[in-house]
């Protein structure tokens, strides 16, 4: 009797175990609600006052939309071209660099892995480097730092997949538009609270219906952050906010890994980003 206890015993163990392992083995996926809650435009910018520097990265965006470098850049990320991968130069103040203030891990424009950067703007800023004939030297910082440093001149300029808006145009100055972005909500694939809707409007409706008592995630600094906290101000995207409570991360990334850990219920992040995390984390 004793054996046939203990042999039920060792197999409600092992049954326990082989359960344990493949819930463990078990994804948590997401996806992106690829309807967009904004439109809005990416620039690089530049120090107010440096108007050379800005009429040549003007210059260099034209050259490279009308000769098929532009598509091709997009390509190595959207397509399958090769992504350039490059390090930088160190900073030597004793001579001219390009010096740019962007913030990695906002895939696919600025990205960096064992040491090498990579990225639609980061790509852009390297093949503008040696069109001015000089080093580039990124300097990698959260992105509500990224304005800052350009208009104190600690950097040249930013390029983080930067949106124009009124309030960063009173401080620096905007190269030529060069991307079309939107905000966009990401969520657990198993969600199905977004399956009918059919424009963003239908998104945002639901958005605006969410509880006091749910997180919304975002990176820090970005349009994400003001479609949640709303943003009335003068010149502003007029977004009225969310009731849901706002969950910011340094990077959008993070954002999406705490949803898949069950902090936070969503994360509104721009578009082109929003379906490279979620490609990434989808294995």
């Amino acid at each position: 009797m004793k054996k046939i206890l203990c042999f039920v015993l060792l197999c409600a163990t092992l049954l326990t175990a082989v359960c344990g392992f493949a819930a463990c083995g078990q994804e948590t996926k997401v996806k992106v609600i690829d309807l967009a809650l904004s439109e809005e435009e990416y620039a690089f910018c530049v120090a107010q006052d440096n108007a050379d520097l800005l009429a040549k990265a003007n210059n260099f965006l034209k050259k490279i939309k009308e000769n098929g470098k532009f598509d091709e850049i997009c390509n190595n990320y959207f397509g399958d071209g090769t992504p350039l991968q490059f390090e930088s130069a160190a900073l030597d103040t004793s001579k001219e660099q390009l010096v740019v203030a962007t913030s990695t891990g906002f895939e696919p424009f600025e990205m960096v892995e064992n040491g090498k950067y990579s990225g639609i703007d980061l790509e852009i800023a390297y093949y503008f480097a040696q069109e001015l004939g000089i080093d580039v030297v990124i300097q990698d910082m959260q992105f509500e730092a990224v304005v800052n440093a350009v208009q104190t001149g600690t950097c040249d300029i930013g390029m983080a997949g930067l949106s124009v808006t009124p309030a960063r145009a009173e401080v620096v100055t905007f190269t030529d538009s060069y991307y079309n972005a939107s905000q966009v909500v990401i969520c657990l694939e198993s969600d199905t609270i977004f399956d009918a809707c059919k424009t963003g409007e239908d998104v945002a409706k639901i958005l605006g219906e969410l509880e006091a008592s749910k997180k919304v995630g975002c990176q820090k600094g970005t349009t994400g952050e003001l479609y949640i906290k709303g943003d009335d101000s003068e010149g502003g995207y007029g977004f009225p906010g969310l009731k849901a409570e706002c969950a910011p991360y340094d990077y959008a990334a993070l954002a999406v890994t705490a949803m898949k850990q069950g902090q936070v219920n969503y994360v509104i992040c721009d578009n082109g980003p929003a379906k490279a995390i979620a490609a990434k984390l989808n294995g």
